[in-house]
């Protein structure tokens, strides 16, 4: 029966004493994180390897902020005076069962999907960049492209051990610990019991949300933790569902001259996914993933020539491409899914679902120009990943560029926005209306599938950084007043546009709502100070 109280314990493990690492040689490269934010600048670094040693730093008395890889794209990441605290030798996986793991903060997802699979096990919401830590990914309730199938991190933790700024280790197991709808929750620490207040405010209905502190009326506890960009405490464990086996899958990269076509087909995947699902028809159409490619986007492939290096067609005059990730039946065989696809045009091919997408393909015009990987071609399926990855790293090259060679002000500057997807190709819209009027360049990519899409923007001078992020402003409040979050997977760390975003998605009673709980946890405001909030002070 679940309540709403919980006790902490004393850390537990030995107290290996790592020595505090302050030669800036070792913390230079630890100075930013994928944001690239300018200025960042640590006291020392500790290198946890134990539940004590975590405890011990966070009782040093100082300012601490947790990292893990640093793949944050938000400045979250990225230190400005206090002690990095590493969770880089929390590295262990700790048990595989048949519906569940249980590893250290610490361990990749690429470590996570190795132990997994030598027991032939799957875990699905994974984002794109595989280096990533497991705790960032719960701290960040990150997401990625198959969340359309398979949800968010959020949906996967079964349970978690968190190490609270005072020391004290919480063990939650969902379904544990709900909030009261009067008193919220009840933490009994060893110095005291903190009363933990249940947030207010509504959080927009869609897919991915990575919008500060979970709200939910009768939350569960371990809800407050994933998202809350390690402001609350440091994860050390997680225990995630994982699914019995590693679904077959075949990827199609298809492009086209027309948006307004292509968007057709995404409507039409999904709703044929969408009614697979809810009919259990093992010969339906199973799309777990669509991620999308704007014209502009394209353009930097072929002007980087990744189009030519792995092979993939991209014409000069497509306007959009798609990235399918299609499930198939257990035991396909590439020898079978090429026959499907030769067949697909036969009126007696068998109904299998990839004769149903090629059908799809072809009666949008695109199948004798798309590009399919097979099940078990390995090598093929990494050529068109490549081609998408190519993409954000040909923007932050351009970036790079600019900074170095033309304004040292110039940063990244992107958006990360979710809508309803009934609105999604208003959003789009809005994205042409309001870049063009600030006569901006864009790139304009992401998982289509959810209705989340990334702008970003290619600098020529810092006048275009400083117009794009007056355009993500913009933006982040058209998606507002479209039942959507402008924060909707990379989270909100230290930037100042999404922070602000932050306050006017939930007003300032929503943004003193997550004071009072971050507040209730770490009353000197110690742990991870600036980021979600811009002040480090309660």
């Amino acid at each position: 029966m679940s309540s709403h109280r919980i006790d902490a314990r004393p850390p537990a493990g030995p107290s290996t004493a790592p020595a505090l690492v302050t030669d800036p040689e070792h913390l230079r490269p630890l100075l930013e994180d994928a944001a690239h934010f300018s200025g960042g600048w640590a006291s020392g670094l500790t290198l946890a390897a134990t539940e004590r040693d975590v405890a011990d730093a966070l009782g040093s008395g100082q300012p601490i902020l947790p990292v893990g890889a640093q793949s944050s794209l938000t400045g979250g990441a990225t230190p400005m005076g206090e002690t990095l605290l590493s969770t880089a030798r929390l590295n262990r996986v700790l048990a595989v069962g048949s519906d569940s793991v249980r590893v250290q903060a610490g361990v990749s997802l690429s470590a996570l999907d190795e132990a997994l699979g030598a027991e032939g096990r799957y875990y699905p919401p994974a984002p794109t960049f595989d280096g990533a830590f497991v705790g960032g990914t719960v701290a960040t309730n990150a997401a990625g492209a198959a969340t359309f199938k398979y949800g968010t991190t959020r949906d996967w933790v079964k349970g978690l051990t968190v190490v609270l700024p005072g020391g004290d280790v919480l063990d939650i197991v969902r379904g544990a610990v709900s909030a009261d709808p009067d008193r919220g929750f009840e933490v009994r620490l060893a110095g005291g019991v903190a009363h933990v207040p249940a947030p207010r405010y509504v959080m927009p209905d869609v897919p991915k949300i990575s919008a500060g502190y979970f709200s939910r009326p009768g939350m569960d506890l371990i809800d407050l933790f994933i998202g809350s960009e390690g402001t609350l405490g440091v994860i050390t464990e997680v225990t995630l569902r994982v699914l019995p086996a590693r679904p077959v899958v075949a990827l199609a990269f298809a492009t086209f001259r027309d948006r307004a076509a292509a968007m057709r087909v995404v409507h039409r995947l999904r709703d044929d996914s969408r009614e697979t699902w809810r009919s259990r028809n093992p010969r339906g159409l199973d799309v777990s993933a669509i991620e999308h490619l704007d014209a502009r986007s394209l353009a930097l492939l072929r002007e980087d020539g990744i189009d030519r290096k792995h092979g993939v067609r991209v014409p000069a005059d497509a306007a959009m491409a798609l990235l399918v990730t299609l499930e198939l039946p257990a035991g396909t065989t590439a020898e079978r899914a090429f026959d499907d696809i030769g067949r697909a045009r036969d009126a007696d091919a068998p109904d299998t679902p990839l004769v149903r997408f090629c059908r799809i393909l072809d009666q949008a015009g695109v199948l004798d120009t798309t590009e399919i990987a097979a099940p078990d071609d390995r090598a093929r399926a990494y050529q068109l990943l490549a081609v998408r990855e190519a993409v954000p790293e040909a923007v932050n090259a351009r970036v790079g560029r600019a900074k170095r060679d033309i304004d040292a002000r110039i940063e990244k500057t992107a958006a990360d926005m979710i809508v309803p997807f009934d609105v999604v190709d208003d959003l789009l819209t809005a994205y042409d209306e309001v870049f063009g009027r600030h006569r901006l360049d864009v790139a304009v990519w992401g998982h289509i599938s959810d209705g989340n899409v990334h702008p970003n923007v290619i600098p020529r001078s810092f006048a275009d950084v400083e117009a794009g992020k007056t355009a993500i402003l913009e933006l982040g409040r058209r998606v507002i007043q479209m039942g959507g979050s402008p924060l909707a997977e990379h989270g909100v760390g230290r930037n100042p546009v999404k922070q602000q975003l932050l306050q006017e998605m939930y007003g300032a009673g929503g943004i003193e709502d997550m004071r009072r709980i971050k507040r209730a946890f770490d009353p000197q405001w110690r742990l991870a100070p600036g980021v979600l909030f811009p002040s480090r002070s309660g």
